[in-house]
């Protein structure tokens, strides 16, 4: 396969966000294959941290000069893959990214980090028209690319492909036999903290099962995310504090918020006897939480949320309703006390693992764009 040319239009560390850590992952994986990247970093003027990067561009939100600038550097690539989250682009909805695209004289792979379910006139209409600028759109989920299709029109089918968020693999994944070892269970959440993530669910299930003589450990570990900590602090991390406290399970719960590089958090997840994801939310149909724990072989207990639904359904973890201390309780308690079923479920993660590689992922994404240039260099020849 030839090396390409491609360029990334994303948030970029060290910005603190999902699309960052997924764009940085997945230009090291796409260097490892031998193509050559270059890397237009979104600054929407919430880093902090002093920038040191090699990135061939810089978009700044509200400059028209900065639009054409990232689009010409664009367009002096082979192919160009725009990250799409509503929020981290200029303009109303972030509608500053279709400027952006119009001005790319290159194939466009759109990636969708969001396909929302109830979006507001004025997203739905960014929505459709970025799957129509585009060459490619790429989704995460079959939830999402059924979504995409049912709720947004006029969409070619044709044109959009799922690819799934890649993840580390772990160096050593444990197993039910060190797990018996270790007979106290390691729950572990994981993932910038915010209101909705559900996990004063999780500390009210802790303290359900302390009550009946079944304690488990419960790790919260993730910093405040930080537009949550410029708008209101560190409240909700206060909130899960005063409620472990309130509950008497203090000394159950541990809050982690240290920093962990890429291998170092994959072994650190590795090492939870179940991971917990207790979203609020219904829609979410792409969780890089969900799979990265899926990855490091963990078993995983989630509320079912749709990308969960998904991942889960061939027997990698429990789902749970949203907000339900008490069938949270039932799960870790069912989880926890089973062995065979703990182990069964570790293996179902196993066998999901390698196709979420970084590897695997970036290969998926080269073939694309292999496939919109030699389309391109037939429709010119």
């Amino acid at each position: 396969m030839p090396a390409l040319s491609i360029g990334i239009l994303s948030t970029y560390p060290p910005m603190v966000c999902g699309l960052a850590t997924f764009s940085a992952a997945l230009e090291r994986a796409l260097l490892a294959l031998g193509h050559h990247l270059q890397i237009v970093r979104v600054e929407d003027g919430t880093t902090k941290a002093p920038v040191h990067d090699s990135a061939a561009g810089v978009l700044v939100n509200g400059s028209a000069s900065s639009v054409r600038r990232t689009a010409a550097v664009l367009s002096s690539c082979d192919v160009a893959i725009v990250q799409h989250e509503y929020g981290i682009f200029g303009g109303p909805d972030g509608d500053e990214v279709l400027e952006v695209i119009r001005g790319i004289d290159a194939p466009v792979i759109v990636v969708l980090h969001t396909v929302p379910q109830h979006a507001s006139i004025h997203q739905a209409e960014i929505l459709v028209d970025l799957c129509r600028l585009a060459n490619r759109v790429v989704v995460m989920s079959s939830s999402a690319r059924q979504r995409l299709l049912e709720t947004y029109a006029p969409i070619d089918g044709s044109m959009v492909v799922t690819i799934p968020h890649g993840a580390a693999l772990a160096a050593h994944v444990r197993t039910g036999a060190w797990h018996r070892a270790n007979p106290q269970a390691e729950l572990l959440t994981w993932g910038l903290l915010g209101p909705g993530k559900g996990i004063e669910h999780v500390i009210q299930a802790v303290g359900l099962l302390a009550g009946l003589g079944h304690p488990v450990r419960y790790t919260i570990a993730g910093a405040t995310h930080p537009k949550v900590a410029a708008r209101e602090g560190h409240h909700y991390r206060d909130l899960l504090a005063a409620r472990a406290d309130a509950l008497g399970v203090s000394n159950l719960v541990t809050f982690d918020d240290s920093y962990r590089d890429v291998e170092d958090l994959t072994e650190f997840i590795a090492a939870a006897t179940i991971v917990v994801l207790p979203y609020d939310s219904v829609e979410q149909v792409t969780s890089g939480v969900l799979v990265d724990s899926i990855a490091a072989g963990r078993p995983v207990i989630a509320t079912r949320f749709p990308h969960a639904i998904e991942m889960l359904s061939h027997g990698a973890g429990l789902l749970v309703p949203q907000q339900d201390p008490t069938s949270l309780a039932v799960a870790i308690q069912t989880a926890t006390s089973d062995p065979a079923l703990l182990g069964t479920m570790e293996v179902k993660a196993r066998e999901l693992a390698p196709m979420l590689s970084w590897s695997a992922v970036a290969a998926q994404y080269a073939a694309e764009c292999q496939l919109l240039v030699g389309s391109r260099q037939r429709m010119t020849a």
